[in-house]
């Protein structure tokens, strides 16, 4: 879990250096938006996920990435120090940080 959280903090650093969508300003802000972004794709995203199974059908899977994009937006709002200038840059910004925290978590995994 501690991996993962190191990766997701990398990735938002590493997202709001190349994309001006997204504002970290220091360290211990991403850990914190980490930390909070994790809980609520743990807690809130399984929900609204169930909830939004009919349009996310509709859409052929593409609602996913509202539904991504809200956890960041909501993340922003929740996080002094961590912004998202709009709804659209959170479902980019999403994308991107799904995209590097994927590729993160693989390498630093411990190999077994």
């Amino acid at each position: 879990m501690l991996i993962h959280w190191i990766a997701l903090t990398l990735a938002l650093l590493i997202v709001s250096y190349l994309y001006s969508g997204i504002r970290v300003a220091s360290l211990p802000a991403a850990l914190i938006a980490a930390a909070v972004l994790g809980i609520l794709n743990a807690l809130v995203r399984p929900v609204l996920q169930f909830f939004a199974l009919p349009i996310t059908f509709l859409t052929l899977g593409l609602f996913y990435f509202v539904i991504n994009g809200l956890m960041l937006y909501w993340t922003a709002s929740l996080v002094e120090g961590f912004a998202v200038r709009s709804f659209g840059a959170a479902i980019l910004g999403s994308i991107f940080v799904s995209i590097l925290s994927l590729i993160l978590n693989s390498v630093l995994k411990p190999s077994k």
